[in-house]
């Protein structure tokens, strides 16, 4: 006797055997090896035009006794199959009717910012525990709604369902698209506004041959001359420059501000952690004036190793 269809959409590579394999594995944990027998009582069949039938096996399946089982297990497979295969085509089709007049906006680069907020390195420092909870939340989300129409529909088409039915999980992706672009113009603005700096920079005369930066660990700086002596910079005799920097530089970077000021020919960065941003950004205004030192004669004395802190000269 079958019990329901679930159409699926053609765009999804192997979506048919990829939602028929988390069906059956669903209800085998959550029917068969919890009624503690191996007889089975619900089979998932794959047919052509991406359709999978759930039929029930008779005489032993009972609609009374098994059914809330079927749906509930039907219903966290199929979220699980929207949510891991379905969304990022979700994402994509809300960024494309959102702002389809919109023709300086990248989508591509809209979905991967998606993409780094749901799953990359938004969630940095939180660690996956939180991550796997917020997927399992929107699975949940998805599921609930779900299992309330299996029980009174007979065909499910996911295109649709997901199109009309999910509104509350929509609604949460299009909050998320929004909040991508966001970053998106914030990051392009940033990118346009470094690239304005870097061509400050080409213009500049050099006003001292060496500037020594040494790094004392989180965005902490401070800036030595070529003799290894502390000096503080004279702010830049530029003024739209000046007031450039003191408008758009974050407080992290008011060390790049500080560079520019001095307009040093070479610029040694003493580091142990190369890869910060603000450092990487040095490296992209000044280009090959920067050369970095991981350890060095003359910066090994600023660094106390035990205290994995500084101390200065």
């Amino acid at each position: 006797m079958e019990l329901f269809t679930i159409t699926l959409p053609a765009s999804i590579e192997q979506a048919l055997a990829k939602l028929t394999a988390l069906l059956t594995d669903s209800i085998s944990d959550d029917l068969h090896k919890a009624q503690g027998s191996s007889r089975a009582l619900i089979r998932y069949t794959p047919h052509t035009g991406e359709i999978v039938s759930c039929e029930a096996i008779l005489p032993h399946f009972q609609l009374a006794s098994h059914g809330t089982a079927v749906y509930r297990s039907a219903a966290k497979a199929v979220a699980e199959f929207i949510v891991t295969e379905m969304e990022p085509h979700i994402l994509s089709a809300i960024i494309r009717r959102k702002y389809r007049e919109h023709y300086a906006v990248d989508a591509p680069m809209i979905e991967k910012y998606c993409h780094e907020l749901l799953h990359g390195s938004e969630w940095d420092g939180l660690g996956t525990k939180f991550l796997d909870a917020d997927k399992q939340r929107r699975k949940l989300k998805v599921s609930e709604e779900i299992e309330h129409y299996l029980q009174g529909h007979t065909s499910l088409h996911l295109d649709g369902f997901t199109m009309f039915r999910l509104q509350p999980y929509r609604k949460e992706l299009a909050e998320i698209v929004d909040y991508a672009l966001d970053e998106y113009v914030l990051d392009k603005q940033y990118q346009e506004f470094i690239s304005l700096l870097k061509y400050f920079v080409g213009l500049q005369e050099s006003k001292v041959p060496l500037v020594h930066l040494v790094h004392k660990g989180n965005h902490e700086f401070v800036m030595y001359n070529e003799k290894f002596q502390p000096f503080e910079p004279k702010p830049h005799s530029d003024r739209m420059v000046a007031e450039m920097l003191e408008t758009e530089m974050n407080i992290e970077d008011m060390v790049i501000s500080s560079l520019i000021a001095v307009s040093p020919k070479q610029i040694m960065i003493h580091t142990r952690q190369s890869d910060m941003q603000v450092i990487r950004t040095i490296e992209t205004i000044f280009d090959n004036r920067v050369s970095v030192c991981l350890q060095c004669v003359d910066c090994s004395p600023c660094f106390d190793v035990a205290n994995n802190g500084l101390i200065q000269p």
